[in-house]
This record gives C-alpha cells, sequence and structure tokens, in this order.
C-alpha cells in the first residue's frame, strides 16, 4: 500500500494463493496480482484423492474465477494475472482473464489446436455472481488465510525459495563485486 500510495511504484504482487490475499490486494490498490494456477494444482494433485481435473475444477482455475469475479464485481482496478500453468486446459478456461503469461512451451500447443478461443470470463458475468464483499483487518485476514492449508503451505514454501534465493544472488554479487577482475 505504501510503496502505490505514496512513491507511486506500481507493484505486481506473487506468491499469491488465497482468496483473503487476493481482497487484501484488492483493498491495498496493488496495481497487479499473479494468481499462481498451476503451483495450486499442483498441491491439489499432490495431497487430494484426485490425479487428474477437468480445468473447469482445477483448483488453480477455480481460484482465479473466484479472485477475477470478486474484483470485477466490486470494480476493484488491480488487474489478474494468471500465472504458472501447466496445460492448455487451464488458459482455455481462464480466457477473459485481463492477463495471462504464457509459456512459451504452451504457446506453441495453443497454436497448434487450431480452436478459437472465446472468453469464459467477462465482467458481465462476474458482476452477475453471488459473491459477497468482505472487508478484512489483520485478524481476519489471517483468519481466512489460515483457514485454507494450500494457501498457507504453498506461501511459506514460496518465502523460503525466495530467501534461498535472494541469498544465492547476494553471494554473486559479492564474488562480482570484490573480485571484478575475474570476470573480464
Amino acid at each position: 500500500r505504501v510503496l502505490e500510495a505514496e512513491y507511486g511504484i506500481h507493484c505486481n504482487m506473487t506468491l499469491l494463493f488465497s482468496f483473503a490475499q487476493a481482497v487484501a490486494c484488492a483493498e491495498a490498490g496493488v496495481t497487479l496480482i499473479s494468481p499462481f494456477v498451476g503451483r495450486i494444482l499442483d498441491w491439489y494433485v499432490a495431497n487430494g484423492e484426485k490425479k487428474t481435473y477437468e480445468p473447469s475444477e482445477d483448483p488453480g482455475v477455480k481460484s482465479v474465477t473466484k479472485i477475477y469475479n470478486y474484483y470485477k464485481k466490486f470494480g476493484y482496478k488491480t488487474i489478474v494475472m494468471g500465472a504458472s500453468f501447466r496445460n492448455t486446459g487451464e488458459i482455455k478456461a481462464l480466457t477473459g482473464c485481463d492477463y495471462l503469461t504464457i509459456s512459451p512451451k504452451l504457446l506453441a500447443e495453443l497454436s497448434k489446436e487450431y480452436v478459437k478461443l472465446t472468453p469464459t470470463l467477462s465482467v458481465k458475468e462476474a458482476q452477475a455472481c453471488n459473491l459477497e464483499k468482505i472487508h478484512l483487518d489483520e485478524k481476519s485476514f489471517r483468519w481466512l488465510h489460515n483457514e485454507d492449508q494450500m494457501a498457507v503451505e504453498k506461501l511459506s514454501d514460496g518465502i523460503r525459495k525466495f530467501a534461498a534465493d535472494a541469498v544465492k544472488l547476494e553471494r554473486m554479487l559479492k564474488v562480482r563485486v570484490l573480485l571484478p577482475s575475474t570476470f573480464l
């Protein structure tokens, strides 16, 4: 909120796995969120009874659809950019979303399908959906987020991985700064 409001720094909130996180981002006026469709699916495949999902039942697709519908129904300007896709079915199920970030491999697969894609998400349908507006203070955010086991596990795992990558990057930069002649 501070970066956006006080400094005009537009933020892409990543590691977004729960509806509580999405609502908090919208209320903070974040520019863009990147919910990870495929990582959500991965967790459910690894921890659930089902090993495959139809696109309309894919937990990642359902999550992004709910977030998109909520944002559009209540007029939030935060952009929803679905990310981390595992298959073209997920992409097709989220056509109409504000943005999708798609790997070259999946783009190539889509180009071979020769199917006209029509939006499955729309502002008109979002405005007619039955979601109710919620407001989250810190206590209610923590409770709602904590109730989503997948989101808690994926967020903590993602933070650990980002922290490990930051340490690696710092080491690489120290080597380059302290020993620059090595790289000439």
